[in-house]
C-alpha cells in the first residue's frame, strides 16, 4: 500500500526545526548537507551547509525536509497541516506542550464530541499540527 509522509521546505533552517522536533517527538535524525551531495562542486561556498534532505524517523512516524527553496522563495500556508495521532493522554499532552513552546497553541488539547482528546498548534517555525488521542480505539 502507497504511503505519504510530510516533506517540508524551510529558509535556511532546516538542521535547527528538524533538531527541534526530535527534540520534542524522539527518533533518529539523519541530515545531508548540499556540500556532502554530488552536485557539491556546482554549488556557492555560502549553500553548502544548507539541508539537502533531512529525515527524522520513529516507527511509522517519518518526517522529511529540505532548505532547497524554489526561486520564487518560501511561501507558507495554512492549506496543510501535521497530524499527530498518539498513543496516550499523556503522550498528547506533552507533544502538544514541546511542540507549541514558542509558536502558538491555536486551540489547546480538550475533549471532543467524537471521544478524542484533540488540539491544533502552529509551531515556531510557521508549521500547523493537529494532536489527536482518539480514546475509543
Amino acid at each position: 500500500m502507497a504511503s505519504i509522509n510530510s516533506y517540508l521546505t524551510f529558509n535556511g533552517n532546516c538542521r535547527e526545526a528538524m533538531t527541534f522536533y526530535r527534540d520534542c517527538l524522539g527518533g533518529e535524525l539523519t541530515l545531508e548537507t548540499i556540500g556532502e551531495s554530488l552536485e557539491a562542486d556546482r554549488i556557492p561556498c555560502i549553500m553548502k551547509r544548507s539541508i539537502m534532505h533531512a529525515v527524522l524517523a520513529k516507527d511509522e512516524l517519518v518526517i522529511m525536509g529540505t532548505d532547497m527553496v524554489e526561486e520564487r522563495g518560501l511561501i507558507k500556508g495554512n492549506s496543510i497541516s501535521m497530524m499527530l495521532n498518539c498513543n496516550s493522554e499523556e503522550e498528547a499532552i506533552a507533544y502538544y506542550n514541546k511542540l507549541s513552546a514558542g509558536g502558538r497553541a491555536s486551540h489547546p488539547l480538550q475533549e471532543t464530541f467524537w471521544g478524542a482528546l484533540f488540539g491544533d498548534l502552529t509551531d515556531r517555525f510557521g508549521n500547523n499540527w493537529l494532536i489527536n488521542y482518539d480514546k475509543n480505539r
